[in-house]
């Protein structure tokens, strides 16, 4: 599936913005990247400092640009622009030091479209890539809220979570659109969802608010006119396995076959994939943010320099879907 995603971006020029250019697995990413045509990689930070680690790691960034923030020569034209996006919510002087900061500078770079997607987060927090994507992309036309989800693969065997990364305790109605999300997802990973609501529960077998929550969350999913199949609440042995499937659920036709996972909270969705990835064997790629108006995508502190370089294939793939 990735050999496929990778193909469709190639010798496209992509340009995705690194916040952390002086980081070696981001460097070594963007070395990678260029030699396999995926993109154009924008590393952010001071030049010195990039130089610095690149020297001490032997990496080759010919192909990549690099932009230092705070000598860049259209900031006139970016403060502007962010002045007017954040009017009566910015000092000037805040503005300024917002835009020495690399994940704002990047950010508006997508804004301005003078990059078409970002990936950010190897160094800081989930919290600090959103923040500014929702103060300054917003969310695309259609969607109330921003949500993630991570791929995970493993041979042929490909599954989406979500939400894994951004909404702590989702209410019935915010699963709705995590749960359109996260099919849509699916298909722009070329499959076609088959989703589950997954629980500590099968189809009212046991009782409590996040049961409660996600029966809610199937009955509004219902009412619309989809164009995938979904059913829950159930456990996810139900949702994968179809010998499971055929005694706890028998009359649905998810069960057992599912592929996308939409997780009642944080806690289990972010346990559930590292759980996946660690002791199951997938390669997991997030967390993907779904709902906003360009790709920012969001990696992990603990991200090795593969796991940079397969999430910016996926994000340059995102850009043909927004």
């Amino acid at each position: 599936m990735l050999d496929e995603l990778k193909q469709k971006v190639q010798g496209k020029k992509i340009r995705l913005v690194f916040t952390e250019g002086n980081d070696y697995r981001i460097q070594e990413a963007a070395q990678h990247l260029v030699a396999d045509d995926i993109c154009v990689p924008v590393l952010l930070g001071n030049k010195d400092e990039i130089a610095k680690v690149s020297k001490e790691y032997g990496f080759d960034l010919t192909g990549c640009e690099q932009i230092d923030p705070a000598t860049y020569s259209d900031n006139g034209e970016m403060f502007n622009l962010m002045m007017e996006l954040r009017k009566g919510k910015l000092t000037e002087e805040k503005a300024h030091k917002l835009l020495l900061q690399a994940n704002y500078f990047g950010t508006m770079l997508v804004k301005m479209k003078k990059a078409d997607g970002l990936l950010g987060g190897a160094t800081y927090s989930t919290a600090d890539t959103v923040r500014p994507a929702l103060q300054l992309i917003k969310c695309a036309p259609g969607n109330k809220i921003v949500s993630s989800c991570f791929l995970l693969i493993k041979g042929d065997s490909q599954l989406v979570f979500g939400d894994c990364g951004i909404n702590i305790n989702p209410s019935a109605s915010q699963l709705v659109d995590i749960t359109l999300q996260t099919a849509r997802s699916t298909k722009n990973f070329g499959k076609d969802p088959v989703v589950a609501l997954l629980s500590f529960s099968t189809n009212g077998s046991a009782k409590g608010d996040d049961v409660t929550k996600m029966q809610e969350c199937l009955a509004k999913l219902k009412e619309m006119p989809l164009d995938f199949p979904v059913d829950g609440e159930m456990q996810f042995d139900c949702a994968v396995d179809p010998d499971v499937a055929k005694k706890k659920f028998p009359e649905s036709k998810v069960a057992g076959h599912a592929n996308t996972f939409i997780f009642p909270n944080i806690s289990a969705g972010n346990i559930g994939y590292k759980i996946a990835a660690r002791l199951g064997g997938y390669t997991a790629m997030g967390p993907l943010l779904q709902g906003l108006n360009a790709p920012i995508n969001d990696l992990s502190r603990g991200c090795t320099w593969e796991e940079v370089y397969n999430n910016a294939i996926i994000t340059a793939n995102e850009t043909f879907n927004i």
